[in-house]
């Protein structure tokens, strides 16, 4: 998972968190207002708590997207489900790498590529195994261009996904679409507005959850291991932060 931190663009600027240090001293008059006649000379060294005030959106950090993110139906009608209702079991399975740094900034993965690199790593998807990609936004996470790094998932990768029983994705990248910079460029030309976040809108057809904003993907193998990654219950959220772990087998 990445940090919460607030130099880093792990958003854009209007979306960036905020968090706000307390430290050991600007905390004496909060602690001595609890106890009524108590002393900053009676604190040891003088010194209170450290505490942190966190601005944030349930989108800020490495989060899990429940299917109430991408639209209010799935499974082609049904209510879409919110992070607090996503099934435990879907958070905790194998998973499969996919390498995609290969591919350019922008890119729009299709279904032709998922089985390709299906091939290359020699296996065959098998139902709730989570699929996580690794982009070239891995690598620029820190510096200035990372929202606009990284290739993105097409529909009909993501439904490829799907149909063969996959419930959680997950991308290092900022969205499991292509960076926003790139779509909105294609979408001046075409007007097409179907291209628009096309990847996250195939939970309207199946219901699913992706990661978001993963890190360390290059350091997994391909398969042999497990990821976990339950997100926080923020009651009929659109999402919920997570500290995503993967087990590597022996």
């Amino acid at each position: 998972m990445i940090f919460l931190e607030n130099d880093v663009i792990s958003d854009p600027i209007c979306m960036q968190p905020k968090i706000e240090y307390i430290d050991h001293q600007a905390s004496v008059a909060g602690m001595t207002a609890f106890f009524p006649g108590l002393e900053k000379a009676d604190l040891p060294d003088g010194k209170g708590w450290a505490v942190e005030r966190v601005t944030l959106s349930a989108h800020n950090g490495t989060h899990l997207d429940a299917p109430y993110h991408f639209a209010s139906t799935m499974d082609g009608g049904q209510r879409a489900i919110t992070i607090d209702e996503v099934p435990l079991q879907w958070c905790f399975q194998p998973g499969v790498k996919f390498d995609f740094r290969h591919f350019d900034n922008g890119y729009v993965i299709m279904a032709d590529d998922v089985e390709a690199e299906l091939t290359r790593i020699g296996h065959a998807l098998s139902p709730l195994e989570i699929v996580v990609v690794n982009t070239t936004a891995g690598a620029a996470f820190g510096g200035d261009s990372y929202v606009d790094s990284g290739c993105g998932m097409g529909l009909d990768a993501t439904i490829y996904l799907l149909e063969r029983d996959v419930r959680l994705t997950g991308t290092d990248a900022w969205s499991w679409d292509a960076p926003f910079s790139f779509i909105a460029e294609r979408y001046q030309e075409s007007k097409n507005a179907e291209i628009i976040w096309e990847g996250h809108r195939a939970g309207r057809n199946i219901g699913y959850c992706h990661l978001e904003k993963l890190h360390n993907l290059e350091s997994l193998p391909d398969t042999d291991f497990t990821i976990a990654c339950f997100p926080m219950k923020i009651r009929g959220a659109s999402a919920g932060w997570t500290r995503a772990v993967a087990i590597i087998d022996d």
